[in-house]
């Protein structure tokens, strides 16, 4: 039975048990920071399980896409040396939220494998949570199961729990014995973890609730989350003992394997480069982009692995990009979105690739010569480690994995030791704002937000700091930070600057100059000028209202850029960061090349567009899922409340969520005006614009630099373009005449210092300095003497802005005694310099032209030793 076909077959017997078919959730957990990715079937009906979530059905079966490869679950360094380890792999489930339980969910798992799939029951293996009687009964008395095939486990292995408190309870597991022809003993057993019985399908009975003391209390509703391995399901129906040797990978080594012109498919790289292009092509579709933190470094490392294997296999080229379309024909049938998004996927792989191809060859240098270096010692020196890392971008497991094919280790505790030391020279040359990580609020300390409403509020002070500690009053002259009840002061959040502003009472004036969050409250930073304020006063708060609507003005355009970004370039587009304040909006995003010029001027006029439609913007607040379901658009990587504010713009050409300011209508914004894009990161550009009163000043600088340079010029707007054409022409022209006169003046220098070369053994010997010249004068002049002199040995120099220009030509007789190159490098290093080229021609620099007359009178006793 092929892959696509176990996959299909199992999502049809349970929807004919009831069970309603979900699609596979995205590899990024939506709203859970607590995962890095999907690792298994259960994590898209997390919050259904605990109760937080309610779904129209109590039956569910999934084919999940799932990814191990960083944070607490890290298979990468096995990839490729065994059977059964991938970064990638598929998740089979079946899932009831408190409809059936134990007897249903372990008939079911024993009705699919043995009748559905034709499995023998005398090559399956039982086990139980070793307390667990129901269980137990159910499988030896109902199900008929031989006991001489069921093994009672401890809680290490058959107990499952979502954490350290909250759903638990007792698994039930099922092996595959692949015979006695493999070694390994039953679970259980001192022998378990030999490769004999594989895990191939585990069922979690969701009991309890753990409480933070660690007693157990039965739910009232309990539920089943299992999880059966895709892959080793279709091992065990192909007849074959590793994962890499069924027909969805067998088709994806042959690919490798035509790429890399090998059939060896057992080879451990081609197995890494199979198994990494799966991972590497669903995170891409899901949204993750290369990058250096956070999700987008681990896919650089898979991919940076990835292409290590293919430099080992002789692959200098880019070659990953290339197995795109063998994994859409083997996936992209069962994962439509993979399809849509193969172009993309192809693109930005082979992008991370020629990055990274010049860094791999220098760093494997390094590496291999470390290696070479050890005398002996079987562990690469933590320094190495580190100058891989922030000079290569070798992550540190790309070097041991190195390290390991060569039976080494790595220092690992030097490489932290190095890692610190940088991270202490970062923190000495920053620069930071006012430090409020010491800052401890009791729980009870917030601050209420009226700002959406209001720019100013009378409110009552319930906390003040000084110097990082809390204090009963700050007297004029301090800065400290004041905390209100309430306040319509934003606090910085969202890439949107804090409030500026004021607070005062009759007695008292509190400058605000920043507003920052601690915990749950607004923390208005600033000085007191006048005055005393203690715990408990009153105070009258009062935002910058030109700063904040000229803020609301930047924050909304990013809204509308973010979506003209997405309807020009893609849906791949999503947000990487953002600032805005006063001047300017600064909007990060997800992008794998510039932007060109004709691009930009359509999303700036887009958002200009939708600003003179000047319709209303739109807010309310909904739960999360609701608003997600809806299509508002959620920040990659950013955690919500279970309330959240939906901001709907342009008759919901923008539907985002966000907690920040913003204007009331989008023609509040007024002239939207794009002033740069850039690239910041690897798969990350940058878009800087203006907009309201900035963009009318920039208008009226453009303005004034128009009519200087068209009064410069002495001609009209409408006639500037056929003037610029002229005066280039001119130029041109100019240029060409200056050329013939330099070629003539060159020809007539080489005539006259021609008589001025010393004979050596019948060689003509010339060194010489020429003032006002170029480079390209020099060469011009260096041929001509050649010509003249037909066998000659020449240097000639010149001095511009104190910076000395070398050339040095040697005709083809001499060149078995005298090199250029060799020739040019001994004067430049007289000169502060250094050069080199071909044996008959060779440039060089130098800095210190005071040395020059010394370094040319050298030539002559240089080439004489040689001749």
């Amino acid at each position: 039975m092929s892959v696509i076909e176990l996959r299909q077959q199992f999502l049809n017997y349970f929807a004919s048990k009831g069970h309603t078919i979900v699609s596979s959730s995205p590899l990024v957990p939506g709203n859970d920071p607590t995962l890095l990715f999907t690792n298994a079937g259960m994590v898209q009906f997390k919050d259904t399980f605990l109760g937080l979530e309610k779904r129209d059905y109590k039956r569910a079966v999934t084919c999940q896409r799932c990814v191990r490869a960083g944070g607490k679950h890290n298979d990468l360094e096995n990839v490729g040396y065994t059977a059964r380890h991938h970064t990638f792999f598929e998740m089979l489930g079946n899932f009831s939220f408190g409809d059936y339980f134990k007897r249903e969910a372990i008939q079911f798992a024993w009705e699919f494998l043995t009748k559905e799939l034709g499995l023998p029951p005398e090559k399956l293996w039982v086990t139980v949570y070793e307390e667990d009687r129901e269980a137990e009964d159910i499988w030896l008395k109902e199900m008929k199961v031989d006991p001489t095939r069921f093994s009672r486990c401890g809680k290490h292995s058959n107990f499952w729990m979502m954490g350290d408190t909250g759903p638990c309870g007792p698994c039930s597991e099922i092996f595959y014995d692949h015979g006695e022809g493999i070694f390994g003993g039953p679970p259980g057993s001192p022998d378990e973890d030999g490769d004999r019985y594989i895990e191939i399908w585990n069922l979690v009975f969701m009991q309890f609730n753990r409480d933070t003391s660690g007693a157990l209390t039965p739910l009232p509703h309990p539920s089943v989350d299992t999880g059966m391995g895709l892959e080793r399901l279709a091992a065990v129906l192909q007849h074959v003992h590793s994962n890499y040797e069924i027909d969805l990978f067998q088709s994806l080594l042959k690919a490798v394997g035509t790429v890399a012109n090998r059939v060896d498919y057992e080879n451990s790289s081609l197995r890494v480069i199979a198994d990494h292009i799966r991972a590497c092509a669903f995170l891409i579709v899901d949204g993750v982009i290369p990058s250096n933190e956070g999700r987008g470094y681990v896919l650089r490392r898979i991919i940076r692995r990835a292409v290590r294997h293919g430099y080992k296999l002789g692959l200098h080229e880019p070659f990953f990009y290339r197995l795109v379309p063998a994994l859409d024909t083997e996936m992209g049938a069962a994962y439509p979105e993979l399809r849509k998004a193969t172009d993309l996927v192809g693109r930005l792989l082979k992008q991370e690739e020629e990055r990274f191809a010049e860094t791999l060859s220098h760093g494997m240098v390094l590496l291999n010569e470390a290696m070479q270096h050890l005398n002996g010692k079987t562990i690469i020196a933590g320094d190495v480690v580190f100058k891989l890392y922030d000079t290569y971008g070798f992550p540190t497991d790309l070097t041991a994995d190195v390290a390991r094919e060569h039976e080494l280790s790595i220092d690992m505790e030097g490489f932290e030791r190095c890692m610190t030391e940088q991270r202490t020279r970062a923190r000495e040359a920053g620069h930071f704002k006012v430090d409020l990580s010491n800052v401890a609020l009791t729980a009870d300390c917030q601050s209420v937000f009226i700002g959406y409403n209001s720019v100013a509020g009378d409110s009552t002070i319930t906390a003040l700091f000084f110097e990082g500690h809390e204090v009963e009053q700050l007297s004029a002259g301090q800065t400290g930070q004041i905390i209100l009840d309430s306040t319509p002061f934003y606090a910085e959040s969202g890439g949107q600057v804090g409030d500026k502003g004021q607070l005062n009472n009759a007695t008292a004036l509190f400058i605000v100059t920043d507003t920052q969050k601690i915990g749950h409250a607004n923390a208005h930073i600033g000085t007191l000028k006048t005055g005393i304020v203690h715990k408990g006063d009153k105070l009258h708060a009062q935002i910058d209202v030109t700063a904040r609507q000229s803020t609301a003005r930047n924050h909304s355009a990013t809204h509308l850029l973010h979506a003209a970004l997405r309807q020009v370039l893609g849906e791949h587009v999503k947000q990487k960061g953002s600032s805005v304040d006063t001047d300017r909006l600064r909007f990060d995003f997800a992008h794998f090349e510039p932007i060109t010029a004709k691009q930009l001027a359509t999303i700036e006029h887009i958002v200009n567009e939708k600003i003179l439609n000047n319709t209303s913007v739109q807010t309310q607040v909904m739960n999360l899922d609701d608003a997600v379901k809806s299509g508002a658009m959620a920040l990659f990587g950013e955690k919500y409340e279970d309330d959240v504010r939906v901001l709907s713009m342009a008759d919901n050409f923008s539907v985002e969520l966000c907690g920040g300011t913003h204007v009331q209508r989008v023609g509040d914004i007024g002239l939207f005006k794009i002033l740069s894009e850039s690239g910041v990161a690897a798969g990350v550009r940058r878009i800087e614009a203006i907009t309201g009163t900035q963009t009318l000043a920039w208008v009226t600088e453009t303005e004034n630099h128009l009519n200087h340079v068209l009064s410069t010029l002495k001609t009209g707007r409408d006639s500037l373009e056929t003037r610029l054409q002229q005066l280039l022409e001119q130029v041109r022209q100019g240029e060409k005449e200056l050329s013939r006169l330099q070629s003539k003046l060159a020809s007539s220098q080489g005539d006259d210092l021609a008589g001025q070369a010393t004979e050596i053994n019948g060689v003509h010997v010339l060194a010489h300095r020429l003032d006002n010249v170029d480079v390209k004068q020099l060469r011009d002049t260096l041929d001509q003497l050649k010509n003249k002199l037909a066998s000659a040995v020449i240097v000639l120099a010149s001095v511009k802005d104190d910076k000395v220009s070398l050339v040095a030509g040697v005709t083809a007789d001499v060149m078995n005694k005298v090199k250029a190159g060799e020739l040019v490098n001994h004067v430049a290093q007289q000169v502060g310099g250094k050069g080199g080229g071909r044996p008959d021609m060779a440039q060089a620099g130098g800095s210190d032209p005071s040395h020059l007359p010394a370094a040319l009178n050298s030539v002559v006793g240089w080439v004489q030793e040689r001749l």
